[in-house]
């Protein structure tokens, strides 16, 4: 088993799915103790790793299914070597959300002076790029520092 926790966020791995199972029932019950539960439309189990895709194509089902989390969907991958690896990519959503922003605060910045305004801006990309440019990513970070320098 393996988990990844971010403030309330979690994901949990397993290599066998009658144990995601067994889990899954077990942390929905416990949460009911206490008033809670989990969030249906984030909640899911899903076939996810090196095995997943072998697995999948053997069976008609296409490729293995994708999640996003913390601002990246993860993505079954092979390397060009043939290796397995989780690629991660900017969510869309995210990446949208951001450039909006972006420009809404561009607009009401645009009575400062320019060298102000570009200072900024290098601010946000490369917080931006600090994040998010992780390998496999490549294209998404050079899309989002093209659209931002557009406006």
């Amino acid at each position: 088993m393996i988990v990844v926790r971010f403030a309330d966020d979690a994901i949990t791995g397993f290599e066998y799915e009658d144990d995601a199972r067994r889990f899954l029932t077990d942390l929905r019950e416990r949460f009911a103790r206490f008033g809670l539960e989990l969030h249906p439309d984030k909640t899911r189990l899903i076939q996810f790793g090196r095995h997943a895709a072998g697995w999948r194509k053997a069976h008609g089902l296409g490729k293995p299914e994708t999640f996003t989390f913390l601002g990246f969907t993860h993505l079954c991958a092979t390397s060009r070597k043939g290796h397995f690896w989780v690629r991660r990519v900017t969510d869309k959503k995210r990446m949208r959300a951001k450039l909006k922003g972006i420009k809404e605060e561009l607009k009401r910045r645009r009575h400062q002076p320019v060298p102000v305004q570009r200072q900024w801006l290098r601010s946000v990309v490369l917080g931006h790029l600090n994040y998010y440019a992780v390998p496999g990513n490549t294209d998404a970070v050079a899309s989002f520092r093209t659209q931002t320098t557009r406006h």
